[in-house]
Order: structure tokens, then sequence, then C-alpha cells
């Protein structure tokens, strides 16, 4: 589906879409094969085009989601290394499906419990053609492992907009394999969230987006042995 935008686009509106998303990848220091970012834009219009009728994101316009949804996304890039992955309250597929694009290696999972958002990212599972990408329709805790859906555990289990992190891992721990972690996408560190619970991070690593200047931080959390 390259190079295809929604009819309401002016014919120059992909060319600056372009010119955003490729300077906030160098910005970043993160390099892409062609057809990766143009996928990603082939995403960002599939966002826009539903958000007309099915209201997936709060961000309206195009030029606003390539910085608060795809480099936001991507801004975990470098600190992803491993084989399977699931996005828990996925909606959008963010950022399930800007880590599939990128890294096409990877086993990327992702779940909501809201049926339109669902939907949509099995649209965009089918029109961008990512293999490595799957989605489950329910409720995390009620997945079981293995099963045909899910046949084994995952080696890391991300969130970018899902809960409170305590509750995050409460729901998700009899999904990660032993030695696996979570990655918790936060804006400032989230200090109440540790002291009001007994999780405490394994690692904090600050995060960088191109364009956006507020705070972003990866919380990272190591399966005990």
């Amino acid at each position: 589906m390259t190079g295809n935008m929604p009819k309401n686009f002016k014919s120059d509106d992909r060319a600056q879409l372009q010119a955003k998303l490729e300077n906030g990848l160098q910005e970043m220091g993160i390099t892409l094969l062609p057809e990766q970012t143009q996928k990603l834009l082939d995403y960002v219009a599939l966002i826009y085009k539903w958000n007309q009728v099915h209201n997936l994101t709060a961000v309206r316009e195009p030029m606003e989601m390539v910085t608060l949804h795809i480099l936001d996304s991507l801004s975990v890039l470098a600190h992803i290394e491993c084989k399977r992955l699931l996005d828990v309250g996925a909606g959008a597929g963010l950022p399930s499906i800007p880590l599939a694009i990128c890294l096409p290696e990877l086993q990327v999972t992702s779940i909501d419990a809201v049926q339109k958002k669902v939907s949509f990212m099995r649209q965009v599972k089918a029109e961008l053609g990512l293999a490595n990408f799957s989605v489950i329709h329910g409720r995390i805790e009620e997945q079981t492992v293995p099963s045909k859906e899910m046949p084994e555990k995952f080696d890391v289990i991300i969130s970018r907009a899902f809960s409170e992190i305590a509750l995050f891992i409460k729901l998700t721990k009899h999904l990660l394999v032993e030695d696996g972690a979570w990655l918790a996408m936060k804006g400032v560190v989230p200090e109440h969230e540790f002291k009001k619970s007994s999780v405490q991070p394994t690692e904090i690593r600050p995060l960088r987006v191109a364009g956006l200047d507020a705070e972003r931080h990866l919380v990272v959390l190591k399966q005990a042995s």
C-alpha cells in the first residue's frame, strides 16, 4: 500500500510528514530502510483515516502523530533485545506496530480489550503485510500459555499507557519467561507508583523523542529467577 494516503490529505502532506519523520529519526540516531519509513507513513495515514470514524487516539493531526505516536514509540527501539514481545493495552498498536515495522526479526503480539482497536490493528497488519505481527482481542489476565494465540511465554512485555506498574506486573506475570523483563513507557519517573507498591525498578532509562520537549522514561523491571 506504499504511498497511499486518504483522499482528504493534500498531495504535499505526505512529503511534509516524510520530512518530519526522517529528520526525527536522524536526530534520534535511528537508521531505517526506505520501505520501513514508507510503512510508518502508511500507518500514520491509516490512524488518521480510522480516527475520523472510530476515535482511536486523542491525537488528531498527522504531523503530531509522527512525533507523539511514531517517534515516541521508536524511542525504545534501542532497548528491545529479544525474540518475542507482547504489547499490553496496545490501543492503536503503539508501540507494537512501529516496533514490528522496524524490527522484522522480532515476533510482536498486541492485545487489547476494545474490539474497534483490535480491528484496526488487524487492518494494519493486512495492509502493511506485517508477517511478524499478531493481534489478540481480550483481557490480558484471561490469557493462558500455551494456547493457540500464545503458544509460548514472552521475553519482554511492554506497555505504553496500560496501567500503573504494579497492576501491569500483576496481570501479566504468568505470561513472562523466567528471566524476562517488563518495560513500562512513562513520562516523568513515576515515584508515586513505586511508593504505593512493593515494586522497585531494576533500571530507569531516560528516553529522547525528537520534537518533544517533555520527559520520557523507560522503567525496566526484571522477572525474579
